[in-house]
């Protein structure tokens, strides 16, 4: 019936709250009231994923444009699209200290401060990483090479090197890969593309860090990559820079692309790093945006990380010299999980010294 009150598929509703969000101040009320429900919701899962994310989700398009600064002053300008831009809106504070996943982010720091060459990043978006970087490594002569074939957030990442006056980012619209010169194209949505062979000149050409690496003459001293199950490939492609310069290496891996049902350092992707003559650890973090303040940065042992759950993902960290994680920022914990989660079991999924305030 035309006047059928029900919306049975949401559609209506969907519609509905897009249009609302048009209006840019009460969009913003909007979310605000949101953020303060979650304080108040009984709900035994992720608020915010499954109540009140949505909704906020569903206020936007994939066009809308936002602008935040950190603490330090470095400024953002990205796309509303996926979780990250989501969170990183509605952060408690309203110049918080990073953009996604905080001990990630303060590993990366502390590893660039301790190494004196380059740093490169697989999947650098629109710079929630690798303009941060780009700001500590200002005026260093040191550079951040970035790899980015999604043509919009590599716009988005460009546009971020201008805003905070950066000239040491270098940005690659090329795929990493363990061939150089093949063509493949990005199959899904947004940050959650994964890489998959290009018929003709569709997409965009790969390369090999190896081969990157020797034209640019320079040596690194972090290598992350977040390439939705690339990083094998990847690494791959980088046996000459992982015996030559030994940078540390910060990688995700997801049990949708590693099958890690007979352990985590049986993995190709952990085996091969453990033959280069590495340490693996996971890395315990929100995948999300959530300040953690001075709180140490606990690290797993790749032998002894609890997997158990549904499927998911994580950071792992790779050193060849231990002694960059033997400081006092940096605790080993064993048999935890490193996805840190407010709501699932406390002796597994929270920081060992409880939750963040």
């Amino acid at each position: 019936m035309a006047n059928d009150p029900r919306d049975l598929d949401g559609s209506r509703l969907q519609r509905a709250l897009l249009q609302l969000g048009r209006d840019t101040a009460l969009r913003a009320e909007l979310m605000d009231w949101l953020k303060r429900a979650e304080q108040q919701l009984p709900h035994t899962g992720s608020v915010r994923d499954d109540i009140t994310g949505p909704i906020i989700d569903a206020l936007h398009s994939e066009q809308d444009v936002y602008e935040k600064q950190l603490a330090d002053g470095t400024r953002f300008r990205f796309l509303f699209r996926t979780k990250i831009a989501r969170d990183f809106i509605l952060a408690e504070q309203e110049r918080p200290s990073h953009v996604w996943e905080p001990q990630t982010t303060r590993l990366l720091k502390h590893l660039t401060a301790q190494g004196r060459g380059d740093v490169l990043i697989g999947g650098a978006y629109f710079g929630d990483h690798a303009v941060v970087l780009g700001v500590q490594l200002k005026g260093s002569g040191r550079l951040v090479h970035c790899f980015e074939p999604n043509t919009d957030q590599a716009a988005m990442l460009a546009a971020n090197a201008q805003l905070n006056a950066l000239d040491n980012l270098r940005i690659n619209k090329q795929g990493l890969w363990h061939e150089s010169s093949q063509r493949l194209r990005l199959d899904g949505f947004d940050s959650f593309a994964n890489a998959v062979p290009a018929t003709g000149d569709d997409g965009f050409e790969t390369i090999t860090i190896d081969d990157y690496c020797q034209a640019q003459g320079r040596p690194l001293s972090v290598l992350m990559l977040d390439i939705e199950g690339a990083e094998l490939r990847a690494l791959q492609g980088a046996a000459r820079v992982l015996a030559r310069d030994k940078p540390a290496v910060v990688f995700e891996v997801h049990r949708d692309y590693v099958d890690w049902s007979v352990g985590l350092t049986k993995t190709p992707i952990c085996s091969l790093l453990s033959a280069a003559g590495y340490q693996l650890y996971a890395v315990r973090d929100f995948n999300t945006h959530q300040e953690m303040g001075t709180r140490c940065i606990e690290l797993v042992p790749a032998d002894s990380v609890y997997l158990e759950g549904p499927p998911h993902g994580f950071n792992m960290l790779a050193v060849a010299d231990p002694a960059l994680v033997a400081g006092p920022l940096f605790r080993q914990v064993k048999n935890v999980s490193p996805k840190l989660l407010r709501h699932k079991s406390p002796a597994l999924h929270h920081p060992l010294d409880g939750l963040p305030d």
